[in-house]
């Protein structure tokens, strides 16, 4: 199985490990620790690090997406962006940008970018037009329920798995509609994003079903409140920064329901639990 993107094919006959690379001040999960305003510095610092634990995939976000965020102007975006990208470009590693606004996205696949990844999944106006003329890059679609202020506030009902598998297969076979490639596309559950506890479990639980779609599947699991409300104390969830040994727990499990993209904090913890995992998987 090949993720076709700007400049690579990416191998994904086993897991890829994506390091999040936050270029926010206000991250749900590491709270500003790489981000300076106005220097890149920290957060090359940040990715260089994560490349050498082992990530096969780096994730520049410049816009905080966790429960309660409020949309950043596009010139601050920017801003914070395209210092990191410009430099990130020239590591010879394939470079994932999260972002939702089409502007930000021909921004930085004009600068070299390889894969735009989307919690809105395209759904912006403009934004599938700008992956869909670009001939190569690759794309992420996640599945979200309303938008990040409030979709806690408001999370879904009903059953789970059929209203994301729905969506997803909706909204890929309309990017391939408007001539993107299947190859380019990843899906993703979308994990934390207007979904409640037993939902988040239930598309973990499921996941195999997604695979029916006939795409990679990516899953973000890192770090996650879920994570928290199960380990925690009763009442008392672990905070973001106490999640890793859960996360790389709940990476490993996606893995083995066979996700290819795992997208995370703690890389070279779960590079190596893949890599205990394989060795299992070879041996059998």
């Amino acid at each position: 199985m090949i993720w076709q993107t700007s400049r690579f094919a990416v191998d994904l006959s086993w897991p890829r490990v994506m390091g999040i690379v936050n270029l926010t001040p206000d991250s749900f999960s590491d709270g500003g620790q790489y981000f300076a305003e106005g220097d890149a510095r920290p957060a090359l610092a940040h990715a260089e690090q994560l490349l050498k634990q082992g990530a096969d995939v780096l994730d520049l976000g410049a816009e905080s997406t966790r429960p309660g965020a409020q949309p950043l102007p596009l010139a601050q975006e920017l801003a914070r962006l395209l210092p990191v990208l410009r430099e990130a470009v020239r590591w010879g590693v394939p470079i994932s940008v999260d972002t939702s606004k089409p502007e930000v996205m021909q921004a930085v696949l004009d600068l070299g970018a390889d894969i735009i990844n989307d919690v809105w999944a395209l759904r912006q106006p403009g934004a599938a037009a700008v992956v869909a003329g670009h001939p190569s890059c690759g794309v992420c679609l996640m599945h979200m329920h309303g938008e990040p202020r409030s979709m806690q506030i408001q999370p879904m009902t009903g059953e789970v798995l059929p209203q994301v598998v729905a969506f997803l297969r909706r909204e890929a076979m309309a990017l391939q509609a408007a001539g993107v490639d299947r190859h380019r596309m990843v899906l993703d559950p979308g994990i934390g994003f207007g979904k409640t506890v037993a939902q988040n479990f239930a598309l973990l639980a499921q996941q195999t079903e997604l695979l029916a779609l006939g795409y990679p599947v990516l899953c973000g699991w890192s770090r996650k409140s879920s994570l928290g409300a199960v380990v925690g104390a009763p009442g008392e969830p672990l905070p973001a920064e106490a999640r890793s040994n859960a996360s790389v727990a709940a990476a490993l499990l996606a893995a083995e329901r066979g996700a290819r993209l795992l997208r995370v904090h703690d890389v070279q913890a779960t590079v190596e639990a893949i890599k205990v995992w394989r060795a299992c998987a070879a041996a059998a």
